[in-house]
């Protein structure tokens, strides 16, 4: 019985994959929901009371979608990353400069979610490889709602 079920198993370099994949992504919410915290205290101007309660709207789903991420790491039997140093190391998103103004905010926010839904994408197509349904699900999910964001960010802008 232990046979057949390891040749229907995932190869464990398809795993290895999916896990890195998955980290860069808890490391890449992790670096957005402070950015996005950066910008929530620092907003000034006209827009200062709709963006000031979207961005915090924002980096509380991040957060979510992060411990999501991390939490189906550790179901597959990975690490999820869990400090600065390791978030800013595997991130592809950057730390806000903190030079931002208003529109600079939002126009990141759209760059840095476009960047997202690239690597959800090619997650999904990884995970959908290594025959892991439920992540390629997780991830399909959090593309649509930032494109959604994106969507709403960009119309914001004009």
């Amino acid at each position: 019985m232990g046979k057949a079920q390891s040749s229907k198993s995932t190869p464990k370099t398809q795993n290895k994959g999916v896990e890195q994949m998955l980290n860069q992504q808890v490391a890449n919410l992790n670096v957005l929901y402070v950015k996005i915290h950066n910008y929530h205290w620092y907003v000034t101007g006209e827009q200062f009371f709709s963006l000031h309660v979207k961005f915090e709207e924002l980096y509380n789903e991040v957060t979510l979608k992060m411990d999501e991420i991390a939490e189906r790491l550790l179901a597959i039997k990975g690490r999820p990353l869990a400090t600065m140093r390791e978030y800013l190391d595997a991130a592809t998103v950057q730390e806000a400069s903190g030079n931002e103004d208003t529109r600079g905010m939002v126009q990141q926010l759209v760059e840095d979610m476009a960047t997202l839904c690239e690597e959800f994408q090619e997650g999904i197509e990884m995970a959908e490889e290594a025959e892991d349904a439920p992540t390629a699900d997780m991830l399909t999910g959090f593309k649509a709602d930032f494109e959604k964001h994106m969507w709403m960010l960009r119309s914001f802008l004009g």
